[in-house]
């Protein structure tokens, strides 16, 4: 049998050693229980501090948005399911405001509202952290919209032309092509450098998958973000997704990048937060709105800007979609949209169901700031195309009550009918700057009029190889912002005469 005295006396030195590092720790927490659970909100009570959106953690892990604060209770926005809470369970202060990761990191993921990933892949290591909410440049920050952002759609780039860090509203009714346009414009921004993020808020899975697919088919998903709140999801995510994308967007734009960001939809997100202020028991307005629901859009398309180089220089460009029914763009949210925005594309369900792809209504379309921005040569080719557009629709709505019509009138209706047939494009069908201007032109200077309209697309193609093939060098120019003079205007435009008779005799022959 050992005895004490046979222990060394070093022998439980080590031992004692670590006993005098260890200290006991303890953990202050405020905490507070739920009285009440809803549909995507909890009120809870027993906080003695607590700030306005900040993050507080139910007992499950999930986490809540502090919105409402009352002496005796606080509204809490739930951000996740709210089936496993309970009243009385125990919630506690987190100390910070709802933040997201930002960073490379993020580029080529696909996450929710709060930055965490949905694609299967793996954690990620963001580089910082930011707040969702944060307040929008200043006026002294902020420079004059001058670069182009090419979408590549020959109707949106001649005549309701989009700059870099212009908010430019798409509006239409459902199943007209909205999320289309959206998405070429993303896909055709291959060779810009301009970084994309896409942001879907209640959209069906089955949607958010299509986009996702025609991003990876078209290897654009590497430089887009795309940030998903879906129809399943809480209400509260689907109100913070299109922050926490802003958010995501601005840290580019402050390292000085450009950056396209794509809303689908706000109709959702205004019909998200009318939910939860609702059940936070907040006054109803119009249409059951609360009264701030003007607000909630407003700082957030006003984050949306070209920066001056001393801060960065980067541009943030918005495309917020929004939906109508039955065609009343003067509904209340649209309206509001509409006032915040610098322009919108109004997309037609009768262009649509003729079949005039994609169905851009020119005549009730504008763009207040991209005009600027637009290169000289567009410029001079699609300067009046609105205009002359508009006159051919109001002119073609005229001519179906009349049996007789004059040549001019006659030539003007071809005209327009020609130059309509040419604005018509495939989904997924860019075109390039130079492509886009010898098309018009020879659709403006009449060199289609000849040609049935359904000869037209095989006569564009045409144009387009010799514009890439032949006239290199001219492209390079226009591209590089250099003016159409009058001898290049006259050279492009008996080019473009030329190969359309070539291959009428080939084709004769």
């Amino acid at each position: 049998m050992i005895s004490l005295k046979d222990i060394p006396r070093d022998f439980f030195a080590p031992l004692e050693h670590a006993l005098r590092k260890v200290r006991p720790e303890v953990d202050t927490a405020e905490l507070a229980r739920i009285v009440s659970v809803g549909n995507g909100v909890a009120q809870v009570t027993g906080f003695t501090d607590l700030h306005a959106d900040e993050l507080v953690r139910f007992s499950n892990g999930v986490v809540g948005l502090a919105s409402s604060l009352g002496r005796r209770q606080i509204g809490v926005i739930v951000l996740g399911s709210t089936d496993g809470l309970r009243p009385g369970d125990r919630l506690r202060r987190t100390g910070r405001v709802a933040d997201v990761p930002v960073g490379e990191a993020l580029l080529g993921r696909i996450v929710d509202g709060l930055g965490r990933p949905l694609d299967g892949g793996d954690r990620i290591d963001a580089e910082d952290r930011l707040p969702v909410e944060r307040p929008a440049p200043p006026i002294m920050h902020r420079d004059p919209v001058e670069v182009p952002l090419q979408t590549g759609i020959k109707a949106v780039d001649a005549a309701i032309p989009i700059g870099r860090g212009q908010r430019e509203l798409i509006v239409g009714d459902r199943q007209t092509g909205k999320t289309a346009i959206a998405v070429d414009a993303i896909l055709n921004q291959q060779d810009s450098g301009v970084i994309s993020v896409y942001c879907a808020i209640g959209q069906r899975a089955s949607a958010v998958a299509r986009v996702v697919h025609d991003l990876r088919k078209a290897g654009a998903l590497d430089r887009t973000i795309v940030v998903v709140a879906g129809g399943d999801d809480a209400p509260g995510l689907q109100f913070i997704a299109p922050y926490a994308a802003t958010t995501m967007a601005e840290y580019f734009m402050a390292k000085g990048r450009d950056v396209l960001l794509v809303y689908d939809d706000l109709t959702r997100h205004a019909r998200a937060y009318r939910e939860l202020s609702l059940l936070l028991r907040r006054p109803p307005g119009r249409e059951a709105y609360p009264g701030d629901i003007f607000y909630i859009h407003s700082r957030l398309l006003e984050r949306a800007t070209h920066l001056r180089a001393e801060h960065g220089g980067g541009s943030l460009t918005a495309l917020p979609v929004i939906e109508t029914q039955a065609q009343n763009i003067s509904a209340f949210i649209p309206t509001n949209l509409i006032s915040i925005t610098d322009g919108q594309i109004y997309l037609s369900p009768d262009l649509f169901e003729k079949g005039h792809l994609p169905a851009i209504d020119i005549g009730t379309s504008v763009s207040r700031v991209g005009g600027k921005a637009q290169l000289p040569a567009f410029r001079a080719v699609a300067g009046n195309l609105r205009l002359s557009y508009s006159q051919f629709e109001e002119l073609e709505s005229f001519a179906r009550f009349g049996t007789q019509l004059d040549e001019e009138t006659r030539a003007k209706l071809t005209r327009g009918q020609r130059v309509r047939a040419v604005l018509t494009q495939n989904e997924h069908d860019h075109l390039t700057v130079p492509e886009q201007i010898a098309v018009l032109l020879a659709a403006t200077e009449g060199l289609f009029d000849d040609l049935e309209p359904g000869a037209i697309p095989d006569a564009e193609t045409k144009l387009r190889r010799a514009m890439r093939e032949d006239l290199a060098d001219l492209g390079a120019e226009i591209t590089a912002g250099e003016p159409l003079s009058d001898e290049h205007r006259q050279g492009l435009i008996d080019a473009m005469r030329e190969v359309l008779e070539r291959g009428q005799k080939n084709g004769d022959a």
